[in-house]
């Protein structure tokens, strides 16, 4: 891996990755590859981005302090806000770059099985660096969890039409599941989690101090006490001036 990609992609962990978040180089090109004119990013093939995907740990590690943060947007999913927190958290730690960010809900993605946690994992986001391209970089050989036909069949199947049994995320044995907690929250509909979390969804104007990121505005609102007892995070928030 050339030295500048190793720099970058170092200070992009050390923003996500403590939170439950992993990081994966690629480039336009590769994907562009992958699909009809029509899908393409808009930006020189060699230009720099990276993957980011959530794993297990994210729930503990970010959302539940993101949570007792209250910094929640009425009426709105309270895991894209996070994730939309931390993705600006990227852009902040990068000052001197025209840093691009795609949401997972602003895309369409299929289905994909993680080599270590199966379907335990979601794709979060992509983190595109404008002006930065490296014509060197070795793509990254596919690694195929699921190799059998019959297996991605099934695998198909369960994630199209049975998504809510949890099965398809065991295509591969995982080493780390979500938890009960987790699965919980994830089951249910987003317009009802902050009720599930006991969080009010009055609105109040937003203050002269709220953080508007590229896509998403946060207002800060007063901390109502929980009525679920998990709410309360093993890992600490941030320490920012962020939520």
């Amino acid at each position: 891996m050339e030295p500048q990609v190793a720099e970058l992609k170092q200070k992009i962990e050390d923003t996500l990755c403590p939170f439950g978040f992993e990081v994966y180089p690629f480039q336009v090109a590769w994907y562009n590859a992958l699909l009809p004119p029509a899908f393409h990013l808009p930006l020189p093939g060699p230009t720099l981005a990276f993957l980011v995907l959530s794993t297990p740990a994210m729930f503990d590690r970010a959302l539940k302090p993101f949570l007792q943060s209250c910094h929640l947007q009425p009426l709105t999913d309270p895991v894209d806000q996070c994730v939309a927190y931390h993705l600006g958290r990227v852009r902040e730690s990068l000052p001197e770059m025209q840093v691009e960010i795609i949401a997972d809900y602003e895309h369409i993605s299929g289905v994909c099985i993680h080599p270590r946690f199966g379907g335990w994992f979601a794709i979060r986001g992509a983190v595109l660096l404008r002006g930065i391209e490296v014509p060197d970089l070795p793509p990254t050989k596919p690694l195929d969890c699921v190799p059998a036909r019959a297996d991605r069949i099934t695998l198909l199947e369960r994630f199209n039409f049975h998504w809510r049994d949890w099965t398809y995320r065991d295509a591969v044995p995982p080493q780390e599941r979500y938890s009960e907690e987790q699965k919980a929250f994830f089951s249910t509909p987003p317009a009802q989690r902050l009720a599930l979390l006991g969080l009010a969804q009055t609105s109040e104007e937003p203050s002269s101090t709220s953080q508007e990121l590229h896509f998403t505005t946060f207002i800060t609102k007063k901390p109502q006490s929980p009525s679920r007892g998990w709410l309360s995070p093993r890992v600490s928030p941030p320490a920012s001036s962020g939520p």
